[in-house]
């Protein structure tokens, strides 16, 4: 069974140290906090079972976003709280998935220019539930969606091996980090639920980002211009580069290295806000998350006790501060998307130890 937009850089990061040990008193509130943004995302749930965001917008991304939330609180399709609203969430996605096996409506104007999110972050949802799928004939139309769609995103990669925000072929050839990275963790998730992956697709996405880092370690905007210069480092794209080569299990490489030492001087963790933070620690608190208490003492050995990264700080640092951030109807916010992005990623990343799905645990 498997459980299954950016800035420059120069923030100097500073990393409040406070108690190890999360207290009860934080543990109760931030349960008090998913709860809300939970029972939010589930009273603004449209009854055709989708999400959408400010004016419409990006429905396939937010139903898949707002769903993959109410996996990692332990419902499933079969069972628990929230299980009436993912098999609505799984439906929507699944008939809105074309014969070509884009998940998502290009025809829709709201995602018409930016349709390669939706489908990444769908293919993310799907194939984490498609090992709770017990109905026969329901199992193999999800596979057949997903080996589908797979197949669309290998045929949407650039020659450079990264996504753009539409297919190579609608989009020119453009390419950037941001839909590079949710088109790489969507494909982790459907290989850990089975599908096939060709590997080819993969080791030109690394490729991608490795050609995509500077010299100082950050990852650029796009390679469609030209090459990584200094300078050019977008630490949001970073902190999603580190998730991704985890997730991969890749820890000891020079790459992932030099992305998470980028990240640790250059991302304020409990200090301050910049632009698209939400979007930066729904990715970087994963990473910190799989580092743990000792991850990172064994990748750098001779680092300074007070600059090794743990999970332990990072939720002392931002947790209470992503408390006092929550609306009082239980969502948050933030950019221009509006609250369902800012809430899912938001309680994505106070659930990370829930450990219900596997492409987030350790």
């Amino acid at each position: 069974m498997t459980r299954g937009i950016v800035l420059a850089s120069g923030v100097i990061a500073v990393l409040v140290l406070a108690p190890l040990a999360r207290s009860d008193d934080q543990s109760a509130k931030v349960k008090e906090a998913v709860d809300r943004g939970l029972k939010w995302f589930a009273e603004t749930q449209n009854r055709d079972g989708h999400w959408e965001a400010n004016g419409g917008q990006y429905p396939t991304s937010m139903t898949a976003l707002a769903a993959m939330t109410m996996l990692m609180e332990g419902s499933t399709l079969r069972e628990g709280k929230y299980s009436d609203n993912l098999r609505r969430a799984t439906d929507w996605l699944m008939d809105r998935t074309q014969p070509n096996g884009l998940i998502g409506n290009p025809n829709n104007p709201t995602e018409a220019a930016r349709y390669m999110y939706g489908h990444g972050f769908g293919l993310l949802f799907l194939s984490c539930v498609y090992g709770e799928e017990e109905d026969g004939d329901r199992r193999k139309k999800l596979e057949q969606k997903l080996t589908k769609a797979v197949e669309f995103t290998g045929k949407a990669q650039t020659d450079r091996g990264g996504w753009g925000y539409v297919s190579a072929a609608d989009g020119g050839n453009f390419d950037e980090g941001s839909v590079t990275i949710t088109q790489l963790q969507g494909l982790r998730a459907a290989r850990n639920a089975g599908v096939v992956v060709p590997k080819s697709i993969i080791d030109k996405a690394v490729k991608y980002l490795k050609d995509s880092t500077t010299p100082r370690g950050g990852v650029i905007y796009s390679l469609a211009h030209g090459g990584a210069a200094a300078g050019g480092e977008r630490a949001p794209l970073t902190a999603a580069a580190v998730a991704c080569g985890f997730s991969a299990g890749d820890y000891n490489s020079e790459l992932p290295k030099k992305w998470l030492e980028f990240c640790r001087t250059t991302i304020p963790v409990g200090h301050g806000r910049i632009g698209h933070d939400e979007y930066m620690h729904y990715y970087y608190a994963q990473a910190i998350y799989v580092l743990g208490e000792n991850r990172y003492a064994q990748m750098f050995p001779n680092s300074p006790k007070d600059d090794r990264l743990t999970w332990s700080k990072y939720k002392s640092a931002m947790f209470d501060n992503i408390l006092a951030q929550q609306s009082r109807d239980g969502s948050w916010s933030g950019g221009y998307v509006g609250p369902p992005m800012a809430t899912a990623m938001y309680l994505t990343i106070l659930q990370l130890e829930n450990g219900n799905l596997p492409i987030y645990q350790r």
